[in-house]
């Protein structure tokens, strides 16, 4: 790492959290629910004391929780179907994974019982100029408010997201993912992870719970942790701006709201044992759920391009401007919900 991670944390009535320098990163969240139970939603990497980690890339060395990625995913050489071309707005760091502010330390701004904030300066020759992050508890309720403000440094157009990773209990199918309305599932359009792909690739379907897979099978893929050993993405498009994990058997939900008309689509990464090398070491099992304007991970180039998303009528970008300010609000939240 180049530069030591420091952190901030606050409690109040319902519940404590913690946030990193290192990409900006919120976790652990520990919510108390009205019955006076604690539940933490949020996933934190295993590998987070293992020395090793410092020959990884950054926004691996200590993943944890939920971040913004500006840009979203990042442009690199791959094979791709018909219908996806990498000929979109690109630019120096385009390949940064997850851009720029994943990958580095943040600085710290207020800091009290009420809020956290932070800020991250984008190098000179980047299209985006700084981010500005506030972290909020609601001193009424088990929920985080969360403020994410975006400054450009010329006219551009990005795919832009947010990472909120969850933890998931150990019992296939356990957890059952409630998204609210939305129009379509969509498959990845080739190999996350080589050799451990589950969902039949670059397909369409109407509900999450009736997935093909490659082997002719269908799944549902709202069940939560799969039994398969799985590195995958479904993309869901025209979502409602909200989304539940419910743990039944725990007897609670975490629930995510966002704005809809910044984020159109909400991308699900089941990352359930399927990297077998260091440090994912066919251990990690975590759930990404993870609003975005942007066409699965593939980069500005793929996300600014033609791709089936957009010509579709689905956002995978959103334009900004030198001197406007692009401000987004979410909440993460939990609540007591029925076991079994």
């Amino acid at each position: 790492m180049s530069a030591q991670t420091t952190r901030r944390a606050l409690a109040w009535a319902h519940g404590s959290l913690a946030v990193q320098s290192l990409g900006g990163m919120l976790g652990p969240v520990l919510f108390l629910l009205p019955d006076g139970r604690q539940v933490s939603p949020l996933h934190i990497a295993p590998w987070g004391n293992d020395p090793e980690r410092e020959i990884l890339p950054d926004i691996l060395q200590e993943l944890r929780g939920e971040w913004p990625c500006v840009p979203f995913g990042s442009d690199a050489d791959r094979a791709l179907p018909a219908g996806w071309s990498a000929i979109g707005e690109s630019f120096d760091g385009a390949g940064v994974p997850h851009g720029h502010g994943s990958n580095v330390h943040w600085t710290w701004g207020d800091c009290d019982e009420r809020q956290i904030t932070l800020e991250c300066a984008y190098p000179g020759n980047h299209p985006v100029r700084s981010l500005r992050r506030r972290i909020e508890p609601d001193p009424n309720a088990a929920a985080i408010d969360i403020t994410l403000e975006i400054e450009a440094r010329w006219p551009c157009r990005l795919p832009i997201g947010l990472h909120p990773t969850f933890r998931l209990s150990p019992r296939p199918g356990s957890v059952v993912i409630e998204p609210g309305s939305y129009d379509r599932v969509w498959s990845f359009p080739g190999d996350v992870e080589p050799g451990a792909a589950l969902f039949a690739p670059s397909q369409q379907w109407p509900s999450l719970g009736k997935v093909d897979t490659r082997g002719g099978a269908t799944v549902d893929a709202a069940r939560v942790p799969l039994a398969e050993d799985v590195e995958d993405l479904l993309q869901l498009s025209g979502i409602d701006g909200s989304i539940a994990l419910h743990h039944r058997d725990e007897g609670f939900r975490a629930r995510l709201s966002w704005q809809k008309e910044h984020f159109p689509s909400v991308l699900l990464w089941y990352s359930n044992r399927g990297r077998k090398a260091y440090p994912w070491n066919g251990r990690h099992v975590a759930l990404g759920v993870e609003p975005i304007a942007s066409a699965f991970d593939l980069g500005p180039a793929i996300s600014a391009g033609v791709n089936p998303l957009s010509a579709s009528g689905v956002a995978t970008t959103i334009a900004f401007e030198p001197g406007q300010t692009f401000t987004t609000r979410y909440r993460l939240s939990a609540e007591a919900a029925p076991a079994g």
